[in-house]
C-alpha cells in the first residue's frame, strides 16, 4: 500500500511540538501547549483528515516528507531552505497528529524517513507513505 498527497497551505506551520511550554502548579510541573501550537495542531489536523488511508499502516514504512514554505526575499522556487524551523523537529507535530487520526498504528513503524524543505511557490506540505 502507498499512499501519496499535497496539502496546499497559504502558511505552512512553523511551530514545533519542542514549543511546550511548562509552568510550576501546586509545586508541581505541568506542561501545557501554547495558543500557537494548538493553531498549528488543529491546522495540520484539519488538512491530513482529509487523506487518512482507508485501513492504517501495520507495519513498516518509508514516509517522504517536503516541506514547501512560501518564497520571501530573493529565494526560487524549489531552492532548498536553511532556515528554521529545523526539519528535525518540524516531523515530531506532523507525525504526531498522523498518529492521532490512525495513520498508522504508532509512529515508531516509520523506519525510513526523507524529509526536506524548501522555499516554494505553491506552499505547503507532499506526503508519500510507503509499505516496505
Amino acid at each position: 500500500m502507498t499512499t501519496a498527497f499535497f496539502m496546499p497551505m497559504k502558511k505552512v506551520p512553523t511551530i514545533t511540538h519542542q514549543q511546550k511550554q511548562d509552568t510550576v502548579i501546586n509545586d508541581k510541573p505541568v506542561f501545557y501547549e501554547p495558543d500557537e501550537l494548538k493553531a498549528a495542531r488543529a491546522k495540520l489536523m484539519a488538512h491530513l483528515g482529509q487523506h487518512v488511508p482507508n485501513r492504517a499502516y501495520v507495519g513498516p514504512v518509508r514516509v517522504i516528507v517536503k516541506w514547501c514554505f512560501p518564497i520571501k526575499g530573493k529565494h526560487e522556487d524549489g531552492e532548498y531552505k536553511t532556515t528554521k524551523p529545523d526539519i528535525d523537529n518540524s516531523q515530531k507535530l506532523l507525525f504526531d497528529c498522523m498518529t492521532d487520526l490512525r495513520f498508522w498504528k504508532d509512529d515508531a513503524l516509520v523506519v525510513s524517513l526523507v524529509a526536506e524543505k524548501f522555499w516554494a511557490s505553491l506552499p505547503g506540505i507532499y506526503i508519500k507513505i510507503e509499505e516496505l
